[in-house]
């Protein structure tokens, strides 16, 4: 299992991305339209941001495009095209935001940004530092969206975890379980872990073997709920783990 590194702020909710949460997006009048699309926003903003500066775009005008490409979903209705039965929600997302960019000179000749819409916002600082430890030279735009769209997931369902074991008042064991599971190299052993939990060995790897299968449990969850079918949940797993071992 690769290091699992959660990125950015932790939203106050979990934001599922179901295939429904999209379509309901595309109802605009709504407010939980509006609400849906902020969630798929804050979820997915950054890969989409890596995808831009990876075709050439410096930081501030990758910030523009990430942020227009969101608002161009919604003027063009095109998540009301998001239709489960027609593949990932991944690959939806790539290819809308290569044609958002082909067409960016058209929209540059209309309305200028700002123009009534509520952009993104996004930490330049944030996005930089994350945007840095792309291994930007060897990979393609497409395999450096593919990248950063598994470590979102990954690091959300760490997030996932870390709330669970809060609310159960059991925040001290997360960090030293979840360093197991990460192979962070400064968990130590076991036996340092028990040692450091007050407990006993054979305790911790019971500890870390619950947590390996919650953690495989919410991560098909959220794989499951970025595809058409529940039957592309495995091969869209190895596709992801294939994209970050690239």
């Amino acid at each position: 299992m690769p290091q699992l590194q959660p990125e950015g702020r932790a939203p106050g909710r979990f934001p599922t991305t179901q295939w429904s949460r999209v379509v309901t997006a595309a109802s605009r009048d709504a407010s939980e339209a509006r609400e849906a699309l902020s969630g798929l926003c804050e979820a997915y903003w950054y890969p989409i941001y890596a995808y831009v500066r990876h075709r050439g775009y410096a930081p501030e005008q990758a910030r523009d495009l990430t942020q227009d490409f969101f608002a161009y979903l919604l003027e063009r209705d095109l998540i009301a095209r998001a239709d489960p039965a027609r593949g990932r929600f991944r690959a939806f997302l790539r290819t809308v935001c290569a044609r958002s960019l082909a067409d960016r000179r058209d929209r540059e000749n209309a309305a200028k940004r700002g123009g009534g819409r509520h952009p993104l916002s996004i930490d330049h600082r944030d996005a930089e530092r994350r945007y840095a430890r792309e291994p930007a030279h060897e990979l393609t735009p497409e395999r450096i969206f593919d990248r950063t769209w598994a470590l979102t997931l990954l690091g959300r369902v760490v997030e996932r975890l870390r709330r669970e074991y809060d609310d159960a008042g059991r925040a001290a064991r997360f960090a030293e379980l979840i360093a197991v599971l990460t192979r962070d190299p400064r968990s130590g052993s076991y036996a340092d872990i028990a040692d450091r939990l007050g407990t006993t060995e054979g305790n911790v790897r019971v500890a870390v073997h619950r947590l390996r299968g919650r953690y495989g449990l919410l991560l098909r969850e959220e794989i499951a709920a970025t595809v058409g079918d529940a039957a592309q949940v495995d091969d869209e797993i190895r596709t992801l783990f294939a994209a970050l071992e690239g």
